[in-house]
């Protein structure tokens, strides 16, 4: 089968690789159909590392995925069979450890996630075998692009149910990329409509206007913090931090009124940040960290398939296979106006 092999910083090739033949009894083959792009393939793709975790090249990267079941191990017990069409949940877990049991599957102690390093090759090849837990039949009006976008939409539903936000509470997403646009719209889905945007990118303060924000603004041409104070001068009850940067989290302390929550979603490229410690004391704020999306994946693809035409501006952008390293450059270089890039398999 092809599969693309993230070779050295920067450097994508395609290479034959093995194919899948059979699955374990509890597994299912996956005829991957498409891939997006996400901010974390990015941070690999570019830096040679996400988090604390670093790539040993050659290494397939892509967990964003969707694709056709071609086989189902005999001891499977979903409702799956071949030529269903799924969306994946990249997350593997043992089932076991304490994390699993207690309802944290996300941080379970001895996961494998697809394309993270050191633990399972991601999807950007032909075939894949996954465990059938992690395989979710879609509608079938749902298109393969629109099932790439159930996992970060469903990064944005988890988030926003941890926040606790309330209907009549305020709040601003900074960095509005896939994860600050899908936290926008679950925002708008729980009822929440004092909502303030920012981002770097012009087109994407648009888009953030259509998903939900009242006011959107780029801190390289205003002071946002000001301007979203003026319609907010008590503060924001939460703020969710999408960009993963020192000058957001920043913005996020200011912004926020006592005993405010920040939401700590986008990652950081550095290992340590810091903060206004005092500010953060006196004001007894509260620091959420998000890690992916616990157990969201059902509700995710209820979720876009009601909301299928706006969910699907996201993906701006679509490439063959064979295109994928233009694919990542114009990701990680936001070329184009580009959201979301979908390599098609």
């Amino acid at each position: 089968m092809k599969a693309a092999f993230l070779t050295g910083l920067r450097r994508m090739e395609i290479f034959d690789a093995p194919r899948p033949e059979s699955c374990s009894p509890g597994e299912v083959l996956v005829r991957v159909e498409a891939v997006g792009i996400c901010g974390s393939d990015v941070h690999t793709y570019s830096e040679g590392r996400i988090g604390g975790q670093a790539a040993k090249y050659p290494w397939i990267v892509g967990h964003e995925c969707a694709g056709t079941v071609e086989q189902v191990g005999p001891e499977v017990k979903k409702n799956l069979r071949p030529g269903r069409r799924v969306a994946i949940d990249p997350l593997i877990v043992c089932g076991r450890c304490d994390q699993c049991t207690t309802g944290r599957r996300h941080t379970c102690r001895n996961q494998k996630f697809l394309a993270s390093p050191g633990q399972a090759p991601g999807a950007l090849a032909e075939y894949l075998v996954m465990p059938a837990e992690c395989c979710f039949e879609i509608p079938v009006q749902m298109s393969m692009t629109l099932a790439t976008l159930v996992e970060p939409v469903a990064i944005g539903i988890y988030t926003v149910g941890l926040s606790q936000i309330g209907q009549n509470d305020s709040a601003a997403v900074l960095g509005t990329g896939p994860i600050g646009l899908s936290v926008l719209l679950a925002l708008r889905n729980a009822g929440c409509a004092k909502v303030f945007a920012t981002d770097l990118l012009d087109y994407r303060l648009e888009f953030a206007c259509r998903f939900g924000a009242r006011w959107a603004g780029s801190p390289q041409q205003q002071d946002v913090v000001g301007e979203m104070l003026k319609r907010s001068p008590a503060g924001l009850d939460v703020v969710f931090e999408c960009a993963g940067r020192q000058e957001t989290l920043d913005q996020g302390l200011r912004l926020l009124r006592p005993g405010g929550k920040l939401m700590m979603v986008g990652i950081p490229e550095t290992d340590r940040i810091t903060m206004d410690i005092h500010l953060a004391r006196r004001h007894e704020l509260t620091f959420q960290n998000v890690r992916r999306q616990n157990e969201c994946v059902e509700r995710a693809i209820d979720f876009v398939s009601r909301h299928q035409q706006e969910i699907s501006s996201m993906a701006t952008h679509r490439f063959p296979l064979s295109r994928v390293q233009e694919a990542f450059e114009t990701v990680a270089g936001y070329r184009d106006g580009v959201v979301k890039a979908i390599v098609e398999i």
